[in-house]
């Protein structure tokens, strides 16, 4: 089916109070994954997000991954939508209406809180001018790029509701990524969440709330944070955990294969039940 955007699908969902998944694609394989993955269940909405770091690993060229994301989201019969990911340069920010996205998540949350508030109410208002829907984060999820995962409870860490609202007024943000005790890169699912403070959060917070790092949340905790407010849940590391597992687990039970088909394809079906599991956990 045709692409649709992320906004409406996060509309769609805070006003259904259920939440959106979305997804990281890295290979042709993941999108593949997701798309296949989100029909299994039963052509649930999801997301197809490429990050900053997805673009450079394939040599700094957004058009060439996002055209093959996009074909595979068109030939689905599930609804969904394309994401940039938490992007920090603004050169790659602005290449996102050519390549065909309906929304980024622009990361300035390493700046200072003033300086992210400008950065991002500039990138605000460059994609609100071509029709981009745009998320931001404040507080620090951590894990991300090598870092250290971050106590939910560190001072400083977790995301202020009152700086939030401020924040959100200030720059005119679409969507919010808070800090709420999950972390990026986890491998294994034992995150636990402040429920109290993502209620605090949505009630002080007039845009959808985004959890990042949600692969190592627990599906008990991703259900409570959806129902205490969080919209948008992001997965990415899963994925790729159940991918290297089953390709890991094919070579070693087939030493002398070198046809990567033989290989990727489990893979791949690995995903793509992953991606079936977390659809089916939030809703």
């Amino acid at each position: 089916m045709p692409l649709v955007t992320t906004g409406d699908l996060v509309t769609d969902a805070a006003s259904a109070s259920r939440a959106l998944a979305a997804f990281n694609v890295i290979t042709l394989e993941h999108a593949e994954a997701i798309a296949a993955g989100a029909e299994q269940a039963g052509n649930a909405p999801a997301v197809l997000q490429i990050s900053e770091n997805a673009v450079k690993f394939h040599g700094g060229n957004v058009l060439a991954v996002t055209a093959a994301a996009a074909a595979v989201a068109r030939a689905s019969a599930a609804p969904l939508s394309l994401h940039l990911d938490h992007v920090v340069s603004v050169d790659l920010l602005h290449a996102a209406h050519e390549a065909g996205f309906s929304s980024a998540m622009f990361d300035a949350s390493k700046l200072s809180y003033d300086d992210n508030v400008k950065a991002t109410a500039e990138a605000v208002r460059w994609g609100h001018e071509r029709g981009i829907w745009i998320e931001a984060e404040l507080g620090k999820v951590g894990g991300k790029d090598g870092e250290a995962p971050l106590d939910a409870h560190t001072p400083g860490v977790r995301t202020d509701p009152q700086e939030a609202a401020a924040y959100v007024a200030a720059t005119g943000v679409d969507a919010l990524a808070v800090a709420v005790g999950s972390s990026h890169a986890m491998t294994e699912r034992t995150a636990a969440l402040d429920h109290a403070l993502i209620a605090e959060l949505r009630d002080a917070v007039p845009v959808p709330l985004v959890l990042h790092g949600s692969s190592g949340v627990p599906d008990d905790e991703i259900r409570r944070a959806v129902a205490a407010g969080m919209v948008k849940i992001n997965v990415g590391t899963a994925l790729n955990t159940a991918f290297t597992g089953a390709v890991r687990g094919y070579l070693e039970a087939n030493p002398t294969t070198v046809d990567p088909r033989k290989y990727l394809v489990p893979g791949r079906e690995a995903m793509a039940a992953t991606v079936t599991h977390f659809l089916r956990t939030i809703g």
